[in-house]
Protein backbone atom coordinates (compact mmCIF):
# COMPACT_ATOMS: atom_id res chain seq x y z
CA UNK A 1 0.00 0.00 0.00
CA UNK A 2 1.42 3.39 -0.97
CA UNK A 3 1.56 6.15 1.68
CA UNK A 4 -1.51 8.32 2.05
CA UNK A 5 -1.62 12.06 2.56
CA UNK A 6 -3.73 13.80 5.18
CA UNK A 7 -5.09 17.33 5.24
CA UNK A 8 -6.71 18.93 8.28
CA UNK A 9 -9.50 21.47 7.90
CA UNK A 10 -9.80 23.75 10.90
CA UNK A 11 -13.16 25.18 9.88
CA UNK A 12 -16.37 23.29 10.74
CA UNK A 13 -18.21 20.89 8.47
CA UNK A 14 -21.97 21.25 8.79
CA UNK A 15 -23.65 17.86 8.44
CA UNK A 16 -26.96 17.10 6.79
CA UNK A 17 -28.61 16.25 10.12
CA UNK A 18 -27.76 19.71 11.52
CA UNK A 19 -24.86 18.43 13.62
CA UNK A 20 -21.43 19.98 13.12
CA UNK A 21 -17.91 18.58 13.03
CA UNK A 22 -15.88 21.50 14.44
CA UNK A 23 -12.84 20.32 12.49
CA UNK A 24 -12.02 17.31 10.35
CA UNK A 25 -9.26 15.49 8.51
CA UNK A 26 -9.26 13.73 5.17
CA UNK A 27 -6.84 10.98 4.21
CA UNK A 28 -6.33 10.56 0.48
CA UNK A 29 -4.14 9.19 -2.30
CA UNK A 30 -3.22 10.76 -5.61
CA UNK A 31 -1.51 9.21 -8.62
CA UNK A 32 -0.16 10.95 -11.70
CA UNK A 33 0.21 14.67 -12.34
CA UNK A 34 -2.36 17.46 -12.44
CA UNK A 35 -2.25 19.30 -15.78
CA UNK A 36 -1.94 23.11 -16.14
CA UNK A 37 -5.72 23.42 -16.57
CA UNK A 38 -6.28 21.44 -13.36
CA UNK A 39 -8.94 19.26 -14.99
CA UNK A 40 -7.35 15.96 -16.09
CA UNK A 41 -8.83 14.36 -12.99
CA UNK A 42 -10.30 10.93 -12.43
CA UNK A 43 -11.84 10.79 -8.96
CA UNK A 44 -12.48 7.32 -7.58
CA UNK A 45 -14.99 7.01 -4.74
CA UNK A 46 -14.27 3.88 -2.74
CA UNK A 47 -16.68 1.30 -1.40
CA UNK A 48 -17.79 0.38 2.12
CA UNK A 49 -14.74 -0.93 4.03
CA UNK A 50 -12.14 0.04 1.43
CA UNK A 51 -9.54 2.79 1.78
CA UNK A 52 -8.14 5.58 -0.35
CA UNK A 53 -5.39 3.48 -1.99
CA UNK A 54 -7.38 2.62 -5.10
CA UNK A 55 -4.33 1.25 -6.90
CA UNK A 56 -4.08 -1.37 -4.13
CA UNK A 57 -7.69 -2.59 -3.99
CA UNK A 58 -8.46 -2.07 -7.73
CA UNK A 59 -5.11 -3.19 -9.21
CA UNK A 60 -6.48 -4.20 -12.60
CA UNK A 61 -8.11 -0.82 -13.12
CA UNK A 62 -5.80 1.85 -11.67
CA UNK A 63 -2.25 2.32 -12.92
CA UNK A 64 -0.12 3.26 -15.91
CA UNK A 65 -1.82 2.21 -19.14
CA UNK A 66 -4.85 0.76 -17.35
CA UNK A 67 -8.47 1.87 -17.55
CA UNK A 68 -7.80 4.75 -15.18
CA UNK A 69 -4.44 5.61 -16.62
CA UNK A 70 -2.20 7.24 -14.04
CA UNK A 71 0.31 8.19 -16.74
CA UNK A 72 -2.28 10.51 -18.34
CA UNK A 73 -4.64 11.43 -15.55
CA UNK A 74 -4.42 12.79 -12.06
CA UNK A 75 -6.25 10.10 -10.11
CA UNK A 76 -7.65 10.93 -6.67
CA UNK A 77 -9.27 8.71 -4.07
CA UNK A 78 -10.26 10.04 -0.64
CA UNK A 79 -11.16 8.04 2.43
CA UNK A 80 -14.75 8.69 3.49
CA UNK A 81 -16.09 10.34 6.63
CA UNK A 82 -16.86 7.80 9.33
CA UNK A 83 -14.24 5.32 8.22
CA UNK A 84 -11.13 4.32 10.16
CA UNK A 85 -8.38 4.90 7.62
CA UNK A 86 -7.35 8.43 8.49
CA UNK A 87 -10.41 10.52 7.67
CA UNK A 88 -12.39 11.75 10.67
CA UNK A 89 -14.61 9.06 12.15
CA UNK A 90 -15.65 7.53 15.47
CA UNK A 91 -12.05 6.65 16.41
CA UNK A 92 -10.90 10.25 15.87
CA UNK A 93 -10.31 12.64 18.75
CA UNK A 94 -13.29 14.77 19.71
CA UNK A 95 -11.79 18.26 20.19
CA UNK A 96 -14.44 19.01 22.84
CA UNK A 97 -13.29 16.17 25.11
CA UNK A 98 -9.77 15.29 24.00
CA UNK A 99 -10.84 11.64 23.72
CA UNK A 100 -12.06 9.51 20.79
CA UNK A 101 -15.66 10.01 19.75
CA UNK A 102 -16.64 6.33 19.64
CA UNK A 103 -20.46 6.26 19.73
CA UNK A 104 -20.63 10.02 20.36
CA UNK A 105 -19.68 10.56 16.72
CA UNK A 106 -22.51 12.26 14.80
CA UNK A 107 -24.35 10.41 12.05
CA UNK A 108 -22.99 11.18 8.59
CA UNK A 109 -24.66 10.72 5.22
CA UNK A 110 -23.42 10.13 1.69
CA UNK A 111 -24.04 13.82 1.03
CA UNK A 112 -21.78 14.72 3.96
CA UNK A 113 -19.04 12.53 2.49
CA UNK A 114 -19.32 14.38 -0.80
CA UNK A 115 -19.19 17.76 0.94
CA UNK A 116 -15.92 16.63 2.49
CA UNK A 117 -14.68 15.58 -0.96
CA UNK A 118 -15.54 19.06 -2.20
CA UNK A 119 -13.35 20.60 0.49
CA UNK A 120 -10.48 18.36 -0.60
CA UNK A 121 -11.06 19.19 -4.27
CA UNK A 122 -10.76 22.90 -3.50
CA UNK A 123 -7.64 22.24 -1.42
CA UNK A 124 -6.06 20.38 -4.36
CA UNK A 125 -7.05 23.27 -6.67
CA UNK A 126 -8.96 20.95 -9.00
CA UNK A 127 -11.14 22.95 -11.39
CA UNK A 128 -12.80 20.13 -13.30
CA UNK A 129 -13.23 16.35 -13.09
CA UNK A 130 -12.95 14.33 -16.30
CA UNK A 131 -14.48 11.19 -14.77
CA UNK A 132 -15.95 10.29 -11.43
CA UNK A 133 -16.36 6.59 -10.76
CA UNK A 134 -17.46 4.38 -7.92
CA UNK A 135 -18.98 1.01 -7.14
CA UNK A 136 -21.51 0.31 -4.40
CA UNK A 137 -21.15 3.05 -1.75
CA UNK A 138 -18.65 4.67 -4.08
CA UNK A 139 -21.30 4.85 -6.75
CA UNK A 140 -23.67 6.52 -4.30
CA UNK A 141 -21.05 9.21 -3.66
CA UNK A 142 -20.36 9.65 -7.37
CA UNK A 143 -24.02 10.11 -8.26
CA UNK A 144 -24.62 12.44 -5.33
CA UNK A 145 -21.67 14.61 -6.38
CA UNK A 146 -22.95 14.92 -9.96
CA UNK A 147 -26.27 16.20 -8.58
CA UNK A 148 -24.67 18.47 -6.02
CA UNK A 149 -22.24 20.07 -8.49
CA UNK A 150 -23.46 19.15 -12.00
CA UNK A 151 -21.13 21.38 -14.04
CA UNK A 152 -17.96 20.11 -12.36
CA UNK A 153 -17.92 16.57 -13.74
CA UNK A 154 -17.85 15.47 -17.40
CA UNK A 155 -18.37 11.72 -17.09
CA UNK A 156 -20.07 9.59 -14.46
CA UNK A 157 -19.46 5.85 -14.13
CA UNK A 158 -21.84 4.44 -11.55
CA UNK A 159 -21.37 0.75 -10.85
CA UNK A 160 -23.57 -1.69 -8.91
CA UNK A 161 -25.49 0.89 -6.92
CA UNK A 162 -28.66 2.97 -6.90
CA UNK A 163 -30.11 6.42 -6.30
CA UNK A 164 -31.78 5.36 -3.07
CA UNK A 165 -30.96 2.49 -0.72
CA UNK A 166 -33.66 -0.16 -0.82
CA UNK A 167 -35.67 -1.59 2.09
CA UNK A 168 -33.93 -4.90 1.31
CA UNK A 169 -30.53 -3.28 1.78
CA UNK A 170 -31.63 -1.54 4.97
CA UNK A 171 -32.87 -4.85 6.37
CA UNK A 172 -29.49 -6.47 5.66
CA UNK A 173 -27.72 -3.57 7.37
CA UNK A 174 -30.01 -3.72 10.40
CA UNK A 175 -29.24 -7.42 10.72
CA UNK A 176 -25.56 -6.55 10.75
CA UNK A 177 -26.10 -3.89 13.42
CA UNK A 178 -27.99 -6.43 15.52
CA UNK A 179 -24.91 -8.61 15.33
CA UNK A 180 -22.68 -5.69 16.32
CA UNK A 181 -24.79 -4.69 19.32
CA UNK A 182 -25.23 -8.30 20.47
CA UNK A 183 -21.54 -8.16 21.35
CA UNK A 184 -21.51 -6.46 24.81
CA UNK A 185 -18.04 -5.03 24.18
CA UNK A 186 -19.40 -2.92 21.29
CA UNK A 187 -20.42 -0.25 23.80
CA UNK A 188 -16.99 -0.07 25.43
CA UNK A 189 -14.96 3.05 24.73
CA UNK A 190 -11.95 1.34 23.22
CA UNK A 191 -10.54 0.90 19.75
CA UNK A 192 -11.00 -2.87 19.51
CA UNK A 193 -14.56 -2.92 20.88
CA UNK A 194 -17.14 -5.18 19.26
CA UNK A 195 -14.81 -7.48 17.35
CA UNK A 196 -16.94 -10.61 17.71
CA UNK A 197 -19.98 -8.65 16.57
CA UNK A 198 -18.03 -7.25 13.64
CA UNK A 199 -17.03 -10.74 12.50
CA UNK A 200 -20.67 -11.84 12.65
CA UNK A 201 -21.81 -8.72 10.79
CA UNK A 202 -19.29 -9.38 8.03
CA UNK A 203 -20.57 -12.93 7.68
CA UNK A 204 -24.09 -11.59 7.15
CA UNK A 205 -22.87 -9.03 4.62
CA UNK A 206 -21.05 -11.64 2.56
CA UNK A 207 -24.32 -13.39 1.81
CA UNK A 208 -25.52 -10.25 0.05
CA UNK A 209 -22.18 -9.63 -1.69
CA UNK A 210 -22.22 -13.07 -3.31
CA UNK A 211 -25.11 -15.50 -3.94
CA UNK A 212 -26.04 -19.18 -3.77
CA UNK A 213 -24.43 -20.06 -7.08
CA UNK A 214 -21.15 -18.45 -6.02
CA UNK A 215 -20.98 -20.46 -2.81
CA UNK A 216 -22.07 -23.67 -4.52
CA UNK A 217 -19.16 -23.34 -6.94
CA UNK A 218 -16.42 -22.03 -4.67
CA UNK A 219 -17.23 -23.76 -1.36
CA UNK A 220 -18.49 -27.18 -2.47
CA UNK A 221 -17.26 -30.29 -0.70
CA UNK A 222 -15.47 -33.29 -2.21
CA UNK A 223 -15.76 -35.41 0.95
CA UNK A 224 -19.33 -36.73 0.93
CA UNK A 225 -18.87 -38.33 4.37
CA UNK A 226 -18.29 -35.11 6.30
CA UNK A 227 -20.34 -34.25 9.39
CA UNK A 228 -18.78 -30.88 10.22
CA UNK A 229 -16.03 -28.38 9.39
CA UNK A 230 -17.46 -27.47 6.02
CA UNK A 231 -15.65 -25.14 3.61
CA UNK A 232 -18.50 -22.63 3.62
CA UNK A 233 -18.33 -22.41 7.42
CA UNK A 234 -14.59 -21.86 7.53
CA UNK A 235 -14.85 -19.30 4.73
CA UNK A 236 -17.33 -17.20 6.72
CA UNK A 237 -15.15 -17.41 9.83
CA UNK A 238 -12.04 -16.51 7.85
CA UNK A 239 -13.64 -13.44 6.27
CA UNK A 240 -14.92 -12.25 9.65
CA UNK A 241 -11.49 -12.58 11.26
CA UNK A 242 -9.85 -10.93 8.28
CA UNK A 243 -12.04 -7.85 8.65
CA UNK A 244 -11.54 -7.38 12.40
CA UNK A 245 -7.78 -7.20 11.81
CA UNK A 246 -8.21 -4.09 9.68
CA UNK A 247 -11.51 -2.37 10.52
CA UNK A 248 -13.46 -0.84 13.37
CA UNK A 249 -16.84 -2.03 14.62
CA UNK A 250 -17.80 1.58 15.38
CA UNK A 251 -16.98 2.73 11.83
CA UNK A 252 -18.88 -0.26 10.45
CA UNK A 253 -21.98 0.76 12.41
CA UNK A 254 -21.84 4.38 11.23
CA UNK A 255 -21.20 3.48 7.61
CA UNK A 256 -24.19 1.12 7.49
CA UNK A 257 -26.29 4.03 8.76
CA UNK A 258 -24.89 6.25 5.99
CA UNK A 259 -25.92 3.65 3.40
CA UNK A 260 -29.42 3.43 4.86
CA UNK A 261 -29.91 7.19 4.55
CA UNK A 262 -28.82 7.37 0.90
CA UNK A 263 -31.53 9.08 -1.16
CA UNK A 264 -30.55 11.59 -3.84
CA UNK A 265 -34.12 12.89 -3.90
CA UNK A 266 -34.12 14.03 -0.27
CA UNK A 267 -34.99 17.75 -0.08
CA UNK A 268 -34.75 17.94 -3.88
CA UNK A 269 -38.29 17.10 -4.90
CA UNK A 270 -37.74 13.37 -5.32
CA UNK A 271 -35.43 10.98 -7.14
CA UNK A 272 -36.68 11.70 -10.65
CA UNK A 273 -36.14 15.45 -10.24
CA UNK A 274 -32.68 14.92 -8.76
CA UNK A 275 -31.56 12.55 -11.52
CA UNK A 276 -32.84 14.95 -14.18
CA UNK A 277 -30.28 17.51 -13.00
CA UNK A 278 -27.28 15.30 -13.89
CA UNK A 279 -25.26 16.85 -16.72
CA UNK A 280 -22.41 14.35 -16.89
CA UNK A 281 -22.22 11.68 -19.59
CA UNK A 282 -23.49 8.78 -17.50
CA UNK A 283 -22.97 5.03 -17.66
CA UNK A 284 -24.86 2.80 -15.24
CA UNK A 285 -23.28 -0.64 -14.83
CA UNK A 286 -25.08 -3.54 -13.18
CA UNK A 287 -23.90 -7.05 -12.28
CA UNK A 288 -26.24 -9.78 -13.52
CA UNK A 289 -26.18 -11.81 -10.28
CA UNK A 290 -26.11 -8.87 -7.83
CA UNK A 291 -28.53 -9.43 -4.93
CA UNK A 292 -27.82 -6.12 -3.21
CA UNK A 293 -28.34 -3.78 -6.18
CA UNK A 294 -30.24 -5.83 -8.74
CA UNK A 295 -29.99 -5.08 -12.47
CA UNK A 296 -33.66 -4.12 -12.45
CA UNK A 297 -33.04 -1.54 -9.75
CA UNK A 298 -29.98 -0.05 -11.45
CA UNK A 299 -31.72 0.07 -14.85
CA UNK A 300 -34.75 1.85 -13.39
CA UNK A 301 -32.72 5.04 -12.93
CA UNK A 302 -31.48 5.28 -16.51
CA UNK A 303 -34.61 6.81 -18.02
CA UNK A 304 -34.57 9.68 -15.52
CA UNK A 305 -30.88 10.55 -16.12
CA UNK A 306 -30.47 12.64 -19.30
CA UNK A 307 -28.62 10.72 -22.02
CA UNK A 308 -27.58 7.92 -19.66
CA UNK A 309 -26.54 4.49 -20.91
CA UNK A 310 -26.86 1.08 -19.27
CA UNK A 311 -24.54 -1.91 -19.37
CA UNK A 312 -24.93 -5.25 -17.62
CA UNK A 313 -21.95 -7.46 -16.80
CA UNK A 314 -22.62 -11.18 -16.72
CA UNK A 315 -20.93 -12.54 -13.61
CA UNK A 316 -21.19 -15.39 -11.16
CA UNK A 317 -19.80 -13.26 -8.33
CA UNK A 318 -22.80 -11.18 -7.38
CA UNK A 319 -22.27 -7.70 -6.00
CA UNK A 320 -18.53 -8.34 -5.64
CA UNK A 321 -18.37 -8.64 -9.41
CA UNK A 322 -17.64 -4.92 -9.61
CA UNK A 323 -14.29 -5.64 -7.93
CA UNK A 324 -13.55 -8.93 -9.68
CA UNK A 325 -14.69 -8.55 -13.30
CA UNK A 326 -12.00 -6.05 -14.28
CA UNK A 327 -11.67 -7.13 -17.90
CA UNK A 328 -15.40 -6.89 -18.56
CA UNK A 329 -15.64 -3.58 -16.75
CA UNK A 330 -12.65 -2.23 -18.66
CA UNK A 331 -14.30 -3.10 -21.98
CA UNK A 332 -17.59 -1.48 -20.96
CA UNK A 333 -15.90 1.75 -19.87
CA UNK A 334 -13.68 2.03 -22.94
CA UNK A 335 -16.65 1.45 -25.24
CA UNK A 336 -18.57 4.14 -23.37
CA UNK A 337 -15.70 6.63 -23.75
CA UNK A 338 -15.52 5.87 -27.46
CA UNK A 339 -19.25 6.41 -27.98
CA UNK A 340 -19.07 9.69 -26.12
CA UNK A 341 -16.09 10.81 -28.20
CA UNK A 342 -13.99 11.15 -25.09
CA UNK A 343 -11.44 8.43 -25.53
CA UNK A 344 -8.21 8.53 -23.57
CA UNK A 345 -6.42 10.15 -26.47
CA UNK A 346 -8.13 13.45 -25.74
Amino acid sequence: MTPSQTVKFGEPLCLETGKVLPEFEISYHTYGTLNPDHDNVIWICHAFTANSDAADWWPGMVGPGLTFDTSRYFVVCANILGSCYGTTGPLSINPATGEPYYLDFPMVTIRDMVNAHERLREHLQIKGIHTIVGGSVGGQQSLEWCIMNPTLIKHLLIIATSAVFSPWGIAINESQRLALTADPSFYERKKDAGQNGLAAARSIALLSYRNQNTYNKTQSETDINKYDDFKASSYQQYQGQKLIRRFSAHSYWYLTKALDSHNVGRNRGGIETALASVKAHTLYVAISSDLLFTPEEVKSHVKYTPGAEYHEIDSLYGHDGFLLENEKLDQAIKSFYKRKSCCHAE
